[in-house]
């Protein structure tokens, strides 16, 4: 079946500094300094350029003491290296930058000598400033360099110990060379638009794909023109325009920084067609060919048009989606869309562990006689702003054939925003964890099992219609929230709906259905579309309080729409410092298909920001770092990832919020949808903890978090990790847990006033006997805890399940653990013991009938206390 990890509190704060033995000819020094908080640094003309940026150093002291310390702008928090020279701690300031002044605030352990230097790659340093005789303390700095890259690279400490900086600042201004960079074309694969088009072989990107056999055409009238969004504001240097044979005689190229006002910055009345290199000077976000006559009858028609630009102009947003972005038109014949479709379904069916990542996704419009049958690491999208704007006639299909009939370990693949009438009145969707089915809509029934009515192990659905009946047949268990079904055909273990219209009524255990009117507060995941130009649009749906029912089904999602120029399109081949700068620079993050090596922390600071995926994009921390963490801010959306552990330990893989966060967001939480980890599995990876959420009010919709129970790099002391989610925040709602085989607690839950609607899990199947998981005096660790100090929380539809195939005498005490109080409840509560490998003694706290035996019958209990 599937895997998910357990953790059993949140990770110790770090260790305080070693108290200082140091030789007594230092002890004069050290009590006029150590431990003191900095004063502040006087600020220099220039603008401070480096805080917040992305901070790397050669080494840290302990967790606690980490590289970006010294950019957080917090005088309280610091760098600190290891105990031996040299030692570095470099900022990138995400662009060429002036630089005029750097102010060092040391801590007591200081350089004695130690050199400022800069770079534009990161690799060939000049140095701009240097020292042997540094007195520590407040060191402001006036120098003079250029460079991306700004360091303290120190040679000689002070101390026995190492460095350690409270701040390193950096201050001066971008505006980068003067050089007319030839070599990128700032347009290619950029949001265009255009005046009109010929017909829809012509459009507008045809013009800045960079293929020079297609190409945009106008209608046959004056005056026309061709658009395109560079991102941000540009400073431009020359246009290339290639023209096909019905190309302009008088034409003007214009540039806006709002889309709206434009000014001429080349002009001609004598166009002589064929390619034009026109050298120019002017600046702008957009830039536009405008043609007032036309050279002949017919319209303007451009093969390519091509941007150069010169100096800083920040990360432009946009851009191609990629190679394993594969986009069908209904124009496409049947044939040919399905020969791609089983091309990647080949090379995705049995392919559990790979890297390939693809995303299948549909232009709005009607496609007939094609089956989608969707493969490990394969997302199939529509991209109409609503389902029904992509009309599948045919089949969207998980089937199990490649696990001889079995689907537990069908993971990691969705399905969203499109309309299925399928080919035999029923849509087959078996899957298991990981595997998400959003804003569909079928028009027939939906079937959870495999073909032969094999195990299933899933699964979620959200802001769905099936106008038939959900079929479970062998599924397992199932959560499904606001959507709208024609009703249920059976229930196995633990079928959740919670704002379903047309869902049973609560009837648990006999059948198994535990049912909630209404979702106390929701919100669906971003999603790309299309607009009316043909242009990308991500878009972002409001907040649902009490929910019921899919949200479009009255009318378009509500919500707001975000250009995918206002996106970082991020790749696997960037590095983690640009998708940082990018995300400093303002812009969202869009992640296409793919495997990211994640080098530093990725860290989502504003407010709104979002974070999404596309195709399975996974990524894997290096060197023990926490992969992604999130301020303590409002409204920020994570979406599509997949958190894969590295080789070495990191505490954490996604932070929401900092330790000790306490602003409300109740008007605007973060969320987190479709977001999975993996401990081990692809290969060995280790992680303590793979979700903490310190923020108040965030809402989970919809996680799998799983220590490997097969695979690569699998093992009791391989694959470690003790827990799958920490919530110390206060007033968190989760909506769908899946959380699996961790070797502490599973969950632990800190903050009041939360909700939990819908638990799976599985404990983990590895103890090589109870003494090696024994939480105190008691044999292992129950799968879900709510902390002794919390006085309000409420779950229901929550189980856990054993199967103990190391040591199948291991008898787990519980399976829950929760304080006994007044405010904290909880409603439909299973225990199962799997084949009788293994058993738990008790369904939650000392209460409830032992889980045991070989004929995996599940231990119910309605309510508690």
């Amino acid at each position: 079946m599937s895997p998910v990890p357990p953790h059993l509190s949140p990770p110790p704060p770090p260790p305080p500094r070693p108290a200082r033995r140091l030789l007594a000819a230092l002890a004069s020094l050290l009590v006029a300094t150590a431990l003191v908080a900095p004063p502040s640094a006087a600020r220099a003309a220039d603008p401070l350029l480096s805080q917040g940026r992305p901070t790397t150093a050669s080494s840290v002291e302990n967790a606690g003491t980490a590289a970006a310390n010294a950019t957080d702008g917090n005088t309280g928090t610091r760098w600190s290296s290891a105990f031996s020279d040299p030692q570095w701690l470099q900022v990138d300031l995400g662009a060429t930058a002036t630089v005029s002044r750097v102010t060092l605030v040391w801590e007591a352990a200081y350089a004695r000598a130690y050199q400022i230097q800069t770079s534009t790659d990161g690799a060939t340093w000049t140095t701009i400033w240097s020292t042997t005789t540094g007195t520590g303390g407040t060191i402001d700095l006036t120098v003079s360099g250029t460079g991306r890259y700004v360091r303290m690279y120190g040679t000689a400490r002070a101390t026995g110990y190492g460095y350690s900086l409270w701040e390193f600042q950096v201050y001066g201004s971008t505006g980068g060379g003067t050089g007319c960079d030839t070599a990128n074309n700032a347009a290619l694969g950029r949001p265009a638009t255009a005046s009109s088009t010929q017909s829809a072989g012509f459009p507008a990107t045809a013009a800045l794909d960079g293929n020079l056999g297609t190409r945009w055409s106008s209608a046959a009238s004056d005056p026309q023109w061709l658009r395109v969004d560079l991102g941000s504001v540009q400073t431009l240097c020359r246009v290339v325009l290639t023209w096909e044979p019905a190309y302009a005689r008088a034409y003007q190229i214009q540039t806006s920084t709002d889309g709206t006002s434009w000014t001429t910055v080349y002009s001609t009345t004598t166009g002589p067609g064929g390619t034009e290199t026109l050298t120019l000077t002017g600046s702008g976000r957009y830039v536009r060919v405008y043609g007032t006559v036309r050279a002949t009858g017919y319209g303007y028609s451009l093969w390519e048009f091509a941007v150069n630009t010169t100096g800083g102009g920040g990360i432009p947003g946009g851009g191609p989606l990629g190679p394993n972005v594969i986009t069908f038109d209904p124009s496409m014949s049947s044939a040919t869309i399905q020969s791609q479709l089983d091309t990647v379904f080949h090379a995705q069916e049995s392919n559990q562990f790979g890297t390939q990542r693809y995303a299948l996704m549909f232009k709005p419009g009607d496609y007939s006689g094609i089956n989608a049958q969707i493969g490990f690491y394969t997302s199939i999208m529509g991209l109409g702003r609503n389902p029904d704007d992509v009309r599948i006639h045919g089949d969207v299909t998980v089937d199990a054939g490649w696990f001889n009939g079995n689907a537990t370990q069908n993971f990691w693949r969705s399905a969203s925003n499109m309309e299925v009438f399928p080919s035999a009145g029923f849509t087959r969707w078996a899957v298991s964890q990981a595997a998400p089915f959003r804003r569909m809509d079928i028009q027939g029934n939906l079937n959870l099992a495999p073909n032969g009515y094999g195990w299933a192990s899933g699964g979620y659905i959200a802001d769905s219609r099936v106008t038939g009946t959900v079929q479970p047949y062998s599924q397992q268990q199932w959560f499904t929230r606001d959507s709208n079904v024609g009703g249920y055909q059976n229930a196995v273990w633990n079928m959740v709906q919670s704002g379903v219209a047309g869902a049973p009524a609560t009837s648990f255990p006999n059948p198994p259905y535990t049912t909630l009117a209404q979702t106390p507060v929701s919100r669906d995941v971003p999603y790309l579309y299309l607009d009316a130009s043909g242009n990308y649009q991500v878009f972002v749906p409001s907040t649902r309080t009490n929910a019921s029912g899919a949200s479009w089904l009255g009318g378009a999602t509500p919500g707001t729409s975000v250009p995918l120029s206002q996106f970082y399109v991020a790749r696997p081949s960037d590095s983690t410092a640009t998708i940082n700068a990018a995300l400093a620079q303002g812009l969202n993050l869009l992640f296409t298909p793919g495997v990211y090596p994640v080098t530093q922390t990725i860290t989502v600071n504003r407010p709104g920001t979002v974070v999404l995926g596309i195709g399975f994009p996974t990524l894997i921390p290096q060197n023990g770092v926490t992969a992604m963490s999130v301020a303590d801010v409002d409204g920020v959306r994570l979406a599509g990832m997949l958190f894969d552990a590295g080789p070495v330990n990191s505490p954490v893989l996604l932070q929401v919020g900092p330790t000790g966060s306490t602003a409300s967001h109740a008007a605007n939480p973060t969320s987190i949808h479709d977001v999975f980890f993996r401990i081990g599995g692809a290969g060995a990876g280790k992680a303590t903890t793979s979700l903490v959420v310190n923020q108040n009010d965030a809402l989970i919709d919809h996680i799998w978090a799983w220590r490997a129970d097969h695979g690569t790099g699998v093992g009791w002391t391989v694959n470690t990790a003790d827990t799958g989610l920490i919530v110390n925040g206060n007033n968190v709602t989760a909506l769908g847990l899946f959380v699996e085989h961790y070797q502490k607690y599973e969950v632990i839950w800190n903050g009041n006033n939360g909700r939990t609607i819908f638990f799976q899990n599985e404990l983990p199947y590895d103890p090589p006997n109870a003494g090696a998981w024994m939480n105190g005096g008691m044999v292992g660790y129950a799968a879900f805890k709510v902390a002794n100090t919390v006085t309000s929380f409420e779950g229901w539809g929550m189980g856990s399940y054993c199967y103990f195939n190391v040591d199948p005498t291991i008898a787990a005490y519980h399976g829950f653990e929760a304080p006994t109080a007044a405010g904290v409840r909880f409603h439909d509560l299973l225990t199962v013991s799997l084949g009788g490998s293994g058993s738990i003694t008790h369904v939650i706290n000392d209460t409830g009938a032992t889980a045991q035996g070989t004929n995996t019958v599940p231990v119910y209990l309605v309510s508690y206390p």
